[in-house]
């Protein structure tokens, strides 16, 4: 393929962004080459700067489940825009959006809007440590919050990725605050809370580890955090930025059964515009001014067009079957990668829940984030570039997740799978 458009994009924005990019997975630097500039999206494909298309897997990380430029959406944005684009005071958008969310998560009894991901998680610490008058986050390796200072300590998605355990710029006074636990480890959660459960704010955890790869719970885990942040009266939070309104309509909490104290959410809960929402138990949310006394505020939060995209992608995937769909196409495609990987004899080991997936080049079972950076990073990269170069577009990082979306057709996993075939056997072949 001719991508010598976007190498010339590349090259201007190298002179002018870091790294030429916006966000630091962007750029490639773990698959090599130059980053492909998009200029358009249609259903489950995306067109680059030289006029090539892609089956995307990428789905903006995950937030385009209805699939890219959907019509109602569109419309609906088109409507918004014309009344006017933000406001910073009230609207009945706001309100219809938290009530659609409160429907999803029966956990979240009272809900703040915000910006980003990153502004949830670190508003969701920041209350719990007013609602406990406590100190110290849990959270766990390579599990990703955001890139605020609590939660850069062995993070993972992009840090993990570059090799940056610990942020510089993290103050040490900041670092020590946060205690980190290897994901899926009962053992080390049960040791921690019987020798310090009562210093400890909250704990906060990505029910389906997303940004070391896709690593889902293992039995009891989440069962063990419930039990001893209840025990020891810490907050729990779960971030579901990418499981909610992903795996299941009332995300992870409703795949697991788990209640949490708080949740984060963004991505879906956006419909592809910028937002975030952190929220729970009335109890602790009461802390928030203006009604308590913990601060936190937003000049853009609750924008009417965020809300009104978020509203109509939440509206749409209650309508029924819809999740069955997207279990039946990812199915396929597991199904699928799982054969083209075994006749070309290349150990692959495809971790799936719902509508997200990831393949590991590995032959053992990936559980944490140890197995997870043990896997093989340059067949991953030789396979991404074989993958792109047949029309495919995959996270460029073994350790970030793929997403599959309702605009995905039967015709484009079976071209996916085929795709896959022969990409494994150049490899197998080499």
């Amino acid at each position: 393929m001719d991508r010598s458009r976007s190498k010339t994009l590349y090259q201007r924005a190298q002179q002018i962004l870091p790294g030429g990019v916006n966000s630091p997975v962007r750029n490639f630097g773990r698959v090599g080459g130059n980053p492909v500039f998009m200029v358009r999206g249609d259903g489950s494909h995306v067109f680059d700067a030289d006029g090539n298309e892609y089956i995307d897997y990428l789905g903006s990380w995950g937030p385009l489940i209805l699939g890219h430029s959907h019509p109602g959406v569109v419309e609906a944005l088109r409507k918004a825009c014309g009344n006017g684009t933000s406001f910073g005071m009230p609207t009945e958008m706001e309100i219809k959006l938290a009530e659609l969310v409160q429907e999803a998560f029966p956990s979240i009894e009272m809900i703040r809007m915000v910006n980003s991901g990153t502004e949830a998680t670190m508003s969701a610490a920041r209350v719990a440590r007013g609602y406990t008058g406590r100190d110290i986050i849990v959270k766990f390796e390579a599990g990703y919050h955001g890139h605020g200072d609590g939660f850069l300590i062995q993070a993972g998605s992009g840090a993990a990725t570059f090799g940056i355990p610990d942020s510089p710029g993290v103050p040490n006074d900041v670092a020590k605050l946060t205690m980190s636990l290897p994901y899926n480890d009962t053992r080390s959660v049960q040791e921690l809370f019987r020798a310090r459960g009562d210093e400890i704010a909250c704990v906060i955890v990505e029910p389906i580890a997303g940004n070391m790869g896709l690593i889902p719970p293992r039995t009891g885990f989440l069962e063990t955090l419930r039990a001893e942040t209840e025990k020891h009266g810490s907050v729990l939070i779960f971030d579901e930025v990418m499981t909610g309104f992903r795996v299941a309509f009332g995300g992870a909490q409703e795949l697991y059964g788990i209640r949490p104290d708080m949740t984060t959410l963004s991505k879906i809960l956006g419909g592809g515009l910028p937002v975030g929402a952190y929220g729970g138990r009335r109890e602790i949310m009461e802390m928030v001014a203006p009604v308590g006394g913990v601060y936190q505020a937003g000049t853009l939060s609750g924008n009417p067009l965020a809300m009104t995209a978020g509203y109509e992608t939440i509206s749409r995937l209650k309508e029924p079957g819809t999740y069955e769909r997207l279990e039946e196409i990812s199915e396929r495609l597991e199904v699928g990668l799982n054969a083209a990987a075994r006749d070309a004899g290349i150990p692959v080991r495809l971790n799936r829940v719902g509508s997200m997936f990831c393949g590991f080049f590995t032959d053992q079972e990936v559980f944490d984030f140890d197995a997870a950076s043990s896997s093989d990073s340059e067949q991953y990269a030789t396979y991404f570039w074989n993958m792109l170069d047949r029309g495919m577009y995959l996270a460029p990082s073994r350790l970030e997740c793929g997403f599959v979306s309702l605009a995905h057709t039967e015709e484009d996993v079976d071209n996916t799978i085929e795709a896959a075939r022969e990409s494994l056997n150049m490899i197998s072949n080499r």
